[in-house]
């Protein structure tokens, strides 16, 4: 999987039930080409009581493919494509389509 997405990137669901949701990519599952969004796609995970916890139905966050999201551009808050781009030291970093570096945690 490309580097395009990180943890810690603000993205948006393009296609699939949460189309148009935002959120911040809590973790990247790069043998699987997925990533879990914070708030999307979530889902009903049943658990029964143990002496430590009750039981109870709990909404838990899913992987999703990377291919359904895109990254917000910072500076309009808009989906864009990202591209690398190389600094003077020779370190490369992510640059959103205007031109906006693109800062995550990971």
């Amino acid at each position: 999987m490309s580097a395009r997405i990180r943890k810690g990137d603000r993205v948006v669901v393009i296609s699939g039930d949460d189309k148009g949701k935002q959120g911040k990519v809590v973790r990247v599952i790069p043998e699987r080409d997925m990533l879990v969004i914070e708030g999307v796609n979530l889902v009903k995970k049943h658990l029964s009581a143990t002496p430590q916890r009750p039981g109870g139905i709990l909404e838990v966050e899913a992987p999703m493919y990377a291919c359904k999201v895109m990254p917000l551009d910072p500076e309009t808050g808009k989906r864009t494509r990202v591209r690398s781009h190389s600094k003077d030291d020779g370190k490369k970093i992510r640059v959103a389509k205007s031109g906006a570096e693109i800062v995550g945690e990971g």
